[in-house]
């Protein structure tokens, strides 16, 4: 066999073995601006932050991923910063997001309780607490820490007081800096608020 020809079977035998071995697809897939109504453009537009975009790891990929829970489950995985949302025949979609830091994360299972388009805030005591300069109450829109979306958490008929939701600060996704709550970038809540009914499972690890 000629060297050239040994390369190329060396080659094809490499990729027959990742083939055969198993591998793990993440296809780029950014949130459609279909996702997005009138009144999100109008105000996404005017935004009073940076416009930042994470690197292109965060932003929304349509990847393989084995679970056991069924279709329609999110799971948010806080050490790698990602939150996936399930879907058939072993593939998932993963968002960026930011999680809680070391010692305010809430690991464990619930349910969407509630959902809510451009909520407003109103931080807990213990948020005031600790950061007593907060404003006590923000009205809906992208100024609002709580951003474009909210989905509240509860378990069983209590509310656990952990949201996901969107954010004023897009440059922290991928990082632990939150009070505990998971943020994603406005577009990506969005996306997900729109694929996500009342009563679906959250598992946080």
């Amino acid at each position: 066999m000629t060297m050239p020809a040994r390369k190329s079977a060396v080659l094809i035998a490499a990729i027959l073995g990742l083939a055969l071995g198993g591998c793990v697809i993440e296809t780029l897939d950014p949130t459609p601006e279909s996702a997005l109504k009138p009144r999100d453009r109008k105000l996404l537009a005017s935004a009073p932050y940076l416009q930042h975009k994470p690197s292109e790891d965060f932003l929304r990929h349509v990847v393989t991923y084995t679970s056991k829970e069924k279709p329609g489950t999110i799971i948010i995985d806080t050490d790698k910063k990602f939150l996936f949302l399930v879907q058939a025949e072993g593939k998932a979609f993963r968002y960026g997001v930011t999680v809680g830091e070391e010692g305010m994360d809430w690991k464990g299972t619930a349910q969407v309780g509630r959902k809510v388009e451009w909520p407003d805030w109103v931080p807990t005591a213990d948020l005031l607490k600790r950061i007593p300069e907060l404003p006590k109450y923000v009205s809906p829109g992208p100024h609002n820490p709580m951003g474009a979306r909210a989905l509240y958490l509860y378990q069983g008929n209590k509310d656990t007081l952990f949201r996901i939701h969107g954010t004023n600060q897009p440059e922290y996704i991928g990082q632990a800096i939150s009070s505990g709550c998971i943020r994603m970038l406005n577009e990506d809540v969005i996306d997900l608020f729109n694929r996500v009914p009342i009563g679906a499972k959250v598992v946080v690890i």
